[in-house]
């Protein structure tokens, strides 16, 4: 096993552990973490990619996302809650950083119009 192998399945197995976390913290993003390890396994492991694929976490949080359909309003707004909370904390610290500052709001208003405008909106599914 080489060295690029391992990596990919160490990121596979930490954005897993990571995204597990955030599908029930609630100011844990679990989407990115699980998009790090779908494409950390789907480049280490075609075994572990397919047992990925078939798990709930992935199923409940990627599936729609990654063949294109988009994502429900509620992911959306859970994801864009997060992320300008998490945002709103390094623009309170760099107080004395203008730059970033205005880097920070930038990133922040491109994410906000990305989530909007750029993913398509899923109807919630009905509870069976």
């Amino acid at each position: 096993m080489n060295l690029k192998k391992i990596l990919y399945l160490a990121g596979g197995f930490a954005g897993l552990g990571l995204g597990a976390l955030g599908a029930v913290l609630p100011l844990l993003p679990a989407f990115p973490f699980l998009l790090l390890a779908a494409f950390c396994f789907g480049k280490s492991s075609e075994k572990l990619d397919r047992w990925f694929r078939s798990t709930r976490l992935y199923k409940n949080n990627l599936e729609s996302y990654v063949a294109g359909q988009g994502m429900t309003m509620k992911t959306k707004v859970r994801i864009m809650v997060v992320v300008t909370l998490l945002m709103s904390v390094g623009f309170l610290m760099m107080h004395a950083v203008v730059l970033g500052r205005v880097v920070l709001g930038v990133v922040w208003i491109f994410h906000v119009l990305y989530f909007l405008f750029g993913v398509r909106t899923l109807p919630e599914k009905e509870k069976e």
